[in-house]
């Protein structure tokens, strides 16, 4: 049973004034380091954005800490049982952003943002036929799930998506917009840049994709495959009902599949849905360029790996 688990997940972001990000960044990995905590954290003067993993005992040091602290009192850490570690390695950086969104005249969560809409609420505004979804994710995350009849704009950045909205969404300005994202922090922004562009009722999911699928009364409603996430696990489940809808389909045979995987090749590194098959068939290339090119590490692992058995023979 997950409650039996002895690792978890925390996932977690708070926008408030950090007045020297360098200092708190290096203190706050040798903390982390100390819980022997492992995890990608940023830290900016605007807050701090972080998911990483430990025991549960660590964890819970971890959020106690943070909760001591007057700046994050009120910090809400979002949860998930693991069997072990999600991250290699434990990152504190510091960044001129918590999440890159890059405008020029940047969006202030505590002055401008939209409306925070529970499961419950979220789940409901969803089925209003004068609304739009818009998710507010890129593309090699809304590959594998999404929310039934939202929009998913093509992009492959956060920052590339006001200019998508000016593009194709203008005409909407009058409708009601939900937004939402994996866990909320995107569309902290997205929201409040989207009003500011003259959207006039914008609403967003508050805990974002992960909260809404452990809603005991929603349970992932109306939300179709996986939710990306930024660990090892690559993917989680949301809708916990009986609707099991694979929406994402193998890069290169069509089937429906969810699996995502890094090309081999290191200069391209592109995520992109691959089945196991095709993984081997492909050696986990995205285009024959890159199954071809020297640095292929699928080629290279199974050359040692062939290598090896060769000596083992004799």
């Amino acid at each position: 049973m997950d409650s039996q688990k002895k690792y978890r997940v925390l996932l977690y972001y708070k926008y408030v004034t950090i007045d020297d990000p360098e200092a708190f960044a290096k203190e706050h990995l040798a903390f982390c380091k100390q819980l022997n905590l492992k995890g990608r954290i940023l830290v900016a003067k605007e807050g701090l954005n972080g998911t990483l993993s430990g025991t549960r005992e660590e964890t819970q040091i971890y959020m106690d800490t943070l909760h001591h602290d007057p700046r994050f009192s009120d910090m809400v850490f979002k949860t998930d049982q693991a069997d072990g570690h999600a991250f290699k390695k434990m990152h504190v950086r510091p960044r001129k952003e918590i999440v890159a969104f890059k405008l020029k005249h940047d969006i202030d969560p505590h002055k401008l943002t939209g409306k925070h809409l529970k499961p419950a609420a979220f789940y409901q505004a969803l089925q209003d036929k004068n609304t739009i979804v818009i998710d507010a994710r890129n593309n090699y995350e809304t590959q594998i799930g999404h929310f039934r009849n939202a929009i998913l704009p093509k992009v492959e950045t956060f920052r590339e998506l006001p200019k998508w909205i000016e593009q194709h969404l203008s005409e909407y300005k009058d409708w009601k917009v939900l937004t939402y994202c994996t866990g909320g922090i995107r569309c902290e922004k997205f929201s409040g840049y989207l009003l500011r562009a003259g959207f006039k009722d914008v609403s967003q999911l508050d805990g974002g994709i992960v909260e809404y699928g452990k809603d005991p009364e929603v349970r992932g409603k109306l939300y179709d495959g996986k939710c990306y996430v930024f660990d090892q696990r690559i993917s989680v489940p949301v809708n916990r009902t009986n609707e099991d809808v694979i929406v994402g389909h193998c890069h290169h045979c069509g089937k429906p599949c969810d699996r995502i995987v890094n090309c081999a090749n290191p200069e391209c590194n592109k995520q992109y849905i691959c089945c196991e098959a095709c993984e081997e068939k492909y050696h986990r290339s995205c285009c024959d360029a890159c199954r071809q090119h020297p640095r292929n590490r699928y080629n290279l692992q199974h050359a040692k790996t062939d290598e090896r058995k060769t000596v083992d023979l004799k």
